[in-house]
């Protein structure tokens, strides 16, 4: 008989399972890898999958540093059935580690098609190497190794990964049959485990396990000797995988502390879930920055406190960090602000003359051109967002009045006209589609916003609800909701998000001590 070797569960209904005969492809859902323990740090994007109180354990691989991809079965009511997985929060509470690191799952979002689910983090895993989909179709004939944390031939619950080498045999729409050599199969807790090609020396990712026959593995008969298991592929769903990523971004968010350094935290598209915030690396001596999101590149531009420009990227995949390079021909900077158009960024940074200079950055030719001066006197801040072509950009005046001009398409500006406004602390921009949303702290401390939509007039400055002594602001938008962060006078960081109803969610802390300046993009 087929032995259903299901995800790792308590309930021994599920451990002593069978299916009725028949071929690979019909055989019910599948359990971890009885091979050789891998070596310290190899197969890093592997994830041990934890649903409910040890109800059920899994394996799956970090495909993105806030997704894991792995079976559908291992959440389904009935592991057998796990196209009818639900999306959205998990039923159970769910634990996924990579590494030293454990996290929570706060959404899946499975295909209806095929045993597989994407899972997503509460919070990003940093330093890890997401592993890569495959891109071209598997073919009979090809080698490929599955690491897992399931069951081995002698332990139930081995602490350490271990893999084995399987021969490719069939190939399906949607999945491929594997046989294990040299004594490598699939077992229970192996569930979601990654079927890997190496390609040029690069690890890419093929399929997931999702049934096997078991043989060999711990508990199951020793006259069970077949090693074959069908897989879910994954090589024709890259476009699918993107989909789902974009579909849900996230705030990151980059702080400033009292001891003159940045420091980055990446909160979920849902509230209330963060990370802790982690040092941007080599940002001593920093006053003040402002961030932008290009492609997979997190630009970072700082103004620090010798009165220069410096800039990082931090790849939106792997999380790694570029050295700080400076942007040429900068001094005496007192404040600088980013927006990104296309492959450029326009800079705009207030001098130690109190007036607007603006250069603009070209990461395809890699180039700066030179600052130039704006009509300006007495700034204090200015902020900016780009519409389509056009750059918006906004300035706190010396009489503290908010004043705007435009460009468009890098050509020359308009004259700057003033939005009526009085006793304008800070100031914060971003969009919503053709929609600008401008957010003021007030003399008052208290925040206020209007927008302006097409270019046309401003709407009158409304108050923010639930803000009692703002100091600084920032925002970005994710999808159709504006998130707003503020500073307050306790100099902790707050945030609420403004939903496409008008409503507003309430104000709440995001634990951090200290905080001078503020900035946030999306990503």
């Amino acid at each position: 008989m087929l032995r259903n070797s299901s995800p790792r569960s308590k309930r021994a209904g599920l451990l002593v399972a069978a299916a009725a005969a028949g071929t690979l492809s019909t055989f019910t859902p599948a359990g971890a890898v009885s091979g050789d323990a891998a070596a310290d740090g190899s197969y890093a994007f592997t994830a041990r999958v934890v649903v409910g109180d040890n109800l059920r354990a899994c394996t799956g691989a970090l495909v993105d540093r806030s997704w894991v991809l792995t079976a559908a079965s291992c959440f389904a009511d009935d592991p057998a059935q796990p196209q009818a997985l639900a999306a959205g929060a998990p039923k159970w509470k769910t634990t996924v580690t990579v590494g030293a690191k454990s996290v929570e799952v706060a959404e899946l979002a499975p295909r209806q098609d095929r045993d597989l689910v994407m899972a997503r983090l509460a919070t990003p895993v940093e330093g890890v190497v997401p592993l890569s989909l495959a891109t071209t179709a598997p073919t009979a004939g090809q080698s490929l190794r599955v690491p897992g944390f399931g069951r081995t031939k002698d332990e139930w619950v081995p602490n350490k990964l271990h893999t084995g080498a399987f021969s490719l045999d069939s190939v399906s729409a949607t999945g491929i049959g594997t046989t294990g050599t040299g004594g490598a199969a699939i077992c229970k807790g192996d569930t979601g485990a990654p079927a890997i090609r190496e390609v040029n020396g690069k690890a890419e990712l093929v399929a997931v396990a999702s049934r096997s026959w078991q043989g060999g593995c711990l508990g199951v008969p020793a006259t069970e000797t077949r090693t074959g298991a069908y897989n879910t592929r994954v090589d024709d769903l890259g476009g699918w995988v993107q989909q789902v990523k974009a579909s849900r971004p996230g705030s990151r968010l980059f702080a400033v502390g009292g001891d003159y350094q940045v420091w980055t935290n990446d909160g979920a598209y849902t509230t209330n879930v963060w990370g802790t915030f982690e040092a941007v690396p080599a940002s001593s001596g920093i006053g003040q920055a402002s961030v932008v999101t290009m492609g997979d590149k997190v630009r970072l531009f700082a103004a620090d406190t010798d009165g220069r420009i410096r800039t990082a990227a931090r790849d939106a995949v792997t999380g790694t960090w570029t050295p700080f390079g400076l942007v040429p021909n900068t001094s005496g900077v007192k404040q600088v602000a980013a927006v990104a158009t296309g492959d450029k960024v326009r800079l705009f940074a207030i001098g130690g003359d109190d007036k607007i200079w603006t250069a603009t950055g070209d990461y395809t030719a890699g180039t700066w051109t030179p600052f130039v001066e704006m009509p300006s006197t007495g700034i204090k801040q200015v902020a900016a967002v780009a519409v389509g072509n056009t750059v918006r950009l906004f300035a706190i005046g010396g009489d503290n009045q908010i004043w705007t001009a435009d460009s468009t398409n890098g050509g020359p500006w308009t004259t700057f006209t003033a939005i009526p406004s009085k006793g304008i602390q800070s100031i914060a921009a971003t969009t919503i589609g053709n929609t600008v949303r401008l957010f003021a702290v007030g003399g008052d401390n208290f925040i206020w916003t209007a927008d302006s939509t097409d270019g046309g007039p401003w709407t009158t400055f409304d108050p923010v609800p639930g803000v009692r002594g703002a100091k600084q602001v920032a925002t970005t938008t994710i999808g159709d909701t504006v998130r707003l962060f503020a500073i307050g006078t306790d100099e902790q960081i707050w945030t609420a998000d403004k939903k496409a109803d008008g409503s507003w969610t309430t104000f709440y802390a995001v634990t951090s001590k200290g905080i001078q300046s503020i900035t946030a993009t999306t990503g």
